[in-house]
């Protein structure tokens, strides 16, 4: 049977020193996306956009941050504690996504504990779509790096990476990416929607829940990352989902049950 070749270069371009790899662009496209969506919902509320200039910088340093410190701890703690250093080398890659989530969750609480005017809940709520959307691009991210590979299948559209090995294997990047897209459809379709009918946090919370109840079921399809031996029927991804999946159903039953109209 045919599969997909995938031989991509993680590498965009180089000039001299510089070397501009798909990762970096689609992690900046994704973010700048966010945030021109983010100014449009403060400008349609009738809210000053020019906070948003902290709340970027806020963002960026505690994603960047969180994300790097989660896959540290979370997926290879003995090597980068014994290694702390090794924790600041961001260029070598390693960064995990729930890690990314709990520090742009700690932005926007200390955003809004420094802005007059806005509650957490409030602004979360915003930034659900931005979250979503970013998490597309990541995992195309992703694929380019030719990192985050599916187990092996005899699935007709299943992808060779052979910068690993010649199996083929589930393209389970596009699996999250194209499950992330679907979530943040929902997203913009309930900021729309909902936002005036149901108390804060609705929409947070059901970004907690969809994004967390499919990376979970994906989960199973993929290789585990976690570098230590880890005896359990779930993956340390799979572990980490269902804190944000029980998050998740108590803002949206919250959210429901004060709802506004």
């Amino acid at each position: 049977m045919e599969y997909i070749t995938w031989d991509v270069s993680p590498m965009l371009f180089s000039w001299g020193p510089v070397t501009v790899r798909w990762y970096g662009l689609l992690f900046a496209a994704g973010f700048f996306l966010g945030f021109v969506v983010l100014s449009w919902m403060f400008r349609r509320e009738g809210r000053p956009v020019e906070d948003l200039d902290d709340l970027f910088i806020y963002v960026f340093i505690a994603e960047l941050a969180g994300a790097r410190l989660g896959h540290c701890l979370f997926y290879d703690p003995a090597f980068y504690l014994s290694h702390p250093l090794e924790i600041l080398k961001v260029w070598n890659g390693g960064l995990a996504s729930h890690g990314g989530y709990i520090g742009c969750l700690i932005a926007g609480y200390y955003f809004t504990k420094r802005k007059q005017g806005y509650s957490a809940l409030w602004l979360l709520d915003r930034g659900a779509f931005p979250l979503a959307i970013g998490a597309v691009f990541i995992r195309i991210g992703n694929l380019f790096n030719s990192e985050i590979v599916g187990i092996e299948t005899t699935v007709p559209w299943a992808f060779i990476f052979e910068r690993i090995d010649m199996l083929p294997r589930h393209p389970v990047q596009l699996y999250e990416a194209l499950s992330y897209l679907a979530v943040s459809g929902v997203m913009l379709f309930g900021y729309l929607k909902w936002t005036n009918r149901m108390a804060n946090g609705f929409l947070i919370g059901m970004f907690m829940l969809l994004m967390s109840v499919a990376r979970f079921f994906l989960e199973f399809v993929k290789i585990r990352q976690a570098s230590y031996g880890f005896e359990s029927a779930l993956s340390v991804g799979q572990w980490l989902s269902i804190p944000f999946i029980l998050a998740g159903l108590f803002l949206v039953w919250r959210g429901y049950r004060q709802r506004l109209v």
